[in-house]
């Protein structure tokens, strides 16, 4: 038979397991710095990211090759990404933790005045906003992928 206390230390061991996995799985990752240039020519897919709204600038990055996705390629160029709790990478929630978890939990879709809208342009080209979703649109090698947070207007940059 148990005693009460190693009942009690065995329930506090375990609550406190589970604080600490819950808390891991909770936690942002760290921002990374994206490459800090545009590909050349054909040797990958620009990414334009534009944190303007957010009190930010804009960061430009390379995704060498040929990534598959446009999400593979806004995370070739080393940008972190957090999707939603109830879709996943399906839907982009925050790029290099932007916006907070204090202003934005992730749980289903932000408002339409507030989310990271998605773009393509040929280099040097003018933007235009996706009919795809980052994980079904396949960029070409040479083209430029463009994430703007707000109302759904292009980053504020000409595509590189």
């Amino acid at each position: 038979m148990f005693r009460r206390s190693t009942v009690r230390s065995w329930l506090a061991g375990l609550l406190a397991a589970a604080v600490v996995g819950v808390a891991l799985t909770a936690a942002e990752p760290a921002p990374r710095a994206a490459h800090a240039a545009a590909c050349v020519g054909t040797s990958g897919v620009t990414v334009v990211v534009d944190f303007a709204a957010l009190g930010g600038g804009v960061q430009v990055g390379c995704a060498p090759g040929d990534p598959a996705t446009g999400l593979a390629a806004l995370q070739a160029a080393d940008f972190t990404v957090t999707g939603t709790a109830r879709w996943g990478l399906a839907f982009v929630c925050r790029i290099n933790g932007k916006p907070t978890a204090a202003t934005e939990p992730c749980v289903n879709t932000p408002p339409v005045t507030a989310y990271w809208s998605y773009w393509h342009a040929p280099s040097g080209g003018s933007w235009s906003y996706s009919t795809s979703g980052a994980t079904s649109y396949n960029p070409a090698p040479g083209s430029v992928e463009g994430w703007s947070f707000g109302a759904g207007a292009p980053p504020s940059i000409a595509a590189p």
